[in-house]
């Protein structure tokens, strides 16, 4: 393995473990504490997403549609966006996955009124879908951006 390749590794799995901890333990989910309201969450996240030449697929305001429907909803919007060169790779190894892909992240506000970004954690759907040693390159490189979107969108 060429020391450039290594370095970028391990800077990765420096990162993966200096994150802040999530606030809430369910497995394969990552949750952050955002420090704008969800409307600011929402426009922060989609506006990175964007920046990072990722195609966003759907936005799904689950608030709204409870209120079509005559019930009370917190604000809940889901933003579903990827790109076929990040999720491909995945596929390849296990066409399942597919079920995870897009990528989503979900701005949820609690009861509290405090506002927070959720997203599936990459490596753990690769172990879910049981994708194999070739895919590791992208969960990394999927891991890593995640997480610098969702920082990005969460943090002043």
């Amino acid at each position: 393995m060429r020391l450039s390749a290594l370095i970028k590794i391990l800077a990765v799995i420096a990162a993966l473990y200096s994150w802040e901890t999530p606030a809430m333990a369910v497995d394969g989910l990552i949750t952050i504490k955002s420090s704008f309201g969800p409307e600011d969450t929402m426009k922060r996240l989609e506006a990175e997403v964007k920046a990072r030449g990722l195609t966003v697929f759907a936005h799904v305001d689950h608030a709204a549609g409870a209120s079509a429907a005559g019930l009370p909803l917190r604000p809940t919007d889901l933003l579903i966006f990827g790109n076929a060169k990040g999720g491909t790779p995945l596929m390849q190894q296990a066409q399942t996955i597919g079920i995870d892909l897009p990528l989503k992240a979900l701005v949820w506000q609690d009861e509290q009124g405090a506002t927070w970004l959720s997203y599936n954690d990459p490596a753990w759907l690769a172990g879910r879908h049981r994708v194999g040693e070739p895919a590791k390159a992208a969960v990394l490189a999927m891991t890593g951006a995640l997480h610098a979107i969702a920082t990005k969108a969460t943090a002043p």
